[in-house]
């Protein structure tokens, strides 16, 4: 049994815009910060991977979310581990900035472009779903699996 099609409207360009503005703002201050740190390349190292994992965590996690929702099938194993990835890539960063040698402001720099990332990244993957399905959106393939 196939699921029922999907209908949705296409997100604004206003929505559009303000969701890259986002995960590009974010990614961008987090790894110009990281860049001009006064740190040793391997915790700079931890700091990148800690982001490119919560990136491809929360992508993961909006995903599956959005399938179950349109009820297409996910495994209990794939949503919990998508759970699992998302939430440990906020409590590696959180104990990486705890334990870090940093001033606060620079913690709380790190900490917000961190979370400003995942947002954007959470919304752009929304709205390249979303113009995948609408007739005439962008020439993106719709996300059905």
């Amino acid at each position: 049994m196939s699921p029922a099609p999907v209908t949705t409207s296409r997100p604004s360009a206003a929505f559009i815009a303000a969701s890259w503005f986002a995960l590009l703002a974010g990614m961008g201050g987090f790894l110009i910060g990281l860049w001009n740190a006064a740190m040793a390349l391997n915790e700079k190292g931890y700091y990148f991977t800690v982001l490119m994992f919560g990136l491809f965590a929360v992508i993961s996690l909006q995903k599956t979310v959005r399938d179950q929702l349109e009820k297409i099938p996910v495994t209990g194993l794939y949503y919990g581990l998508a759970w699992f990835a998302t939430l440990l890539a906020i409590l590696l960063l959180a104990v990486g900035l705890w334990n870090a040698t940093l001033t606060l402001s620079e913690k709380g720099f790190y900490a917000m472009a961190f979370l400003l990332s995942l947002f954007g990244a959470i919304a752009v993957q929304k709205n390249t779903r979303d113009m995948g399905l609408v007739p005439g959106g962008t020439g993106a393939v719709a996300d059905t699996e």
